[in-house]
């Protein structure tokens, strides 16, 4: 008999910085907003994955509060990772805006992968959160080094991607 064996998979770094997967219905202002602590951790534990993570919580933002600085802890945690492949969840209103600026950091050195959702990923039976975090760590898996989103099924380039706010989703 042949015994296949797996390669060790290499370890995937998980950048934390809020947006609408880490966050939680707030009845009171009427809107979602970033959690504390993040989920998609203990999330991604509990699938009890053949992965291999390591988790940065850079912070836990609605995208549309995220500076520069910000983006600057994103580069800094990715570097000081050793890394090679990198998912970052990332709210939805400025992700384009972030994937571009890793783009313009790391040129073709890693594969990184942006992604969130439009509804949280915990307290909604229906959230695309889980599925585009699953697509997103099925992709990561296999694209060549670069920048990508994975959001709705499907794989964009920063260069060739918007946030259609009407529909609810991405497209090219």
């Amino acid at each position: 008999k042949e015994v296949m064996s797996m390669a060790k998979e290499e370890k995937i770094l998980v950048v934390l910085t809020g947006g609408t997967i880490d966050s939680k219905f707030e009845p009171t202002k009427d809107t979602t907003v970033p959690s504390e602590q993040s989920i998609v951790l203990s999330y991604l534990l509990k699938l009890k994955l053949y992965n291999e993570f390591k988790f940065e919580k850079v912070c836990m933002k609605d995208s549309r509060e995220l500076t520069l600085e910000d983006q600057k802890k994103m580069i800094v945690a990715i570097r000081k990772s050793g890394c090679n492949k990198v998912i970052i969840t990332h709210g939805t209103y400025t992700m384009v805006d972030t994937a571009q600026y890793m783009q313009d950091n790391f040129k073709k050195s890693k594969t990184i992968v942006l992604t969130g959702s439009m509804s949280p990923l915990e307290g909604f039976y229906l959230s695309d959160a889980s599925f585009n975090l699953g697509y997103a760590l099925a992709s990561i898996q296999h694209l060549p080094k670069g920048v990508y989103i994975c959001m709705n099924g499907k794989v964009f380039k920063p260069e060739n991607v918007d946030k259609n706010r009407l529909e609810g989703r991405f497209e090219e």
